[in-house]
């Protein structure tokens, strides 16, 4: 209950007052009447269920979102998670594509795969075998409306560890993978620029002005 800075487990109910321990081991004490009079969050459903939910987005910079190359294939068709699904793809396309007519807008015209889809597909292959995920309960992997920050890749499933402490490793591990693989896959994170950004801007300016010749008289 925010109201009431209390948010943990119930030590004692009375007929005027309620205890709650918080996860901080503080103590807040709120009346009775609150229940009915102010909305609250039980988490004894997700104690006693499956799972504790991992809800969270990303955000990949569009500019770098591109069809992909035969050498863009190889490459994926490299990694283990990804191989079975880039052989069928590629026997899909071929015979979708050698049915239909030929022209010089391949690109457009053609079915063909794309490095954001290769990685959407390769998520849900990881996530389908990381052995603290909960695989009986939901598991989605989903764009969201992309917008001025880039295009929101959210990541939606349960985690089997429902305590506070593992959850949040485990969370943590699944996206510190997430961010450090995705250049793999020629795409980009998106984030706003920061003070070092802009200063290797600035550097770099100042180089290009030191090795411009001197025009001459």
């Amino acid at each position: 209950m925010p109201r009431y800075g209390a948010d943990g487990d119930v030590l004692d109910i009375s007929l005027t007052t309620i205890k709650v321990r918080n996860w901080d081991n503080t103590i807040t004490t709120i009346p009775t009447y609150a229940l009915i009079s102010d909305s609250f969050k039980n988490w004894r459903g997700m104690q006693q269920s499956g799972g504790r939910r991992i809800k969270r987005s990303f955000q990949i910079d569009m500019n770098s979102v591109s069809f992909c190359n035969e050498e863009m294939l190889a490459r994926f068709e490299k990694i283990d998670l990804l191989r079975e699904y880039i052989q069928s793809k590629r026997v899909e396309i071929e015979k979708h594509n050698h049915s239909e007519k030929k022209d010089d807008l391949k690109l457009v015209n053609d079915r063909n795969l794309t490095n954001l889809g290769c990685f959407r597909a390769y998520l849900d292959a990881y996530l389908a075998n990381h052995p603290q995920v909960n695989q009986k309960l939901t598991l989605i992997v989903r764009q969201l409306a992309p917008g001025a920050a880039g295009l929101p890749m959210e990541i939606y499933l349960f985690s089997k560890e429902k305590a506070w402490a593992n959850y949040e490793a485990i969370q943590a591990d699944i996206f510190d993978h997430i961010l450090a693989v995705i250049a793999e896959f020629d795409l980009r994170l998106f984030q706003n620029p920061s003070g070092r950004d802009f200063q290797q801007l600035s550097e770099g300016q100042k180089n290009d002005i030191i090795r411009e010749p001197k025009s001459q008289k």
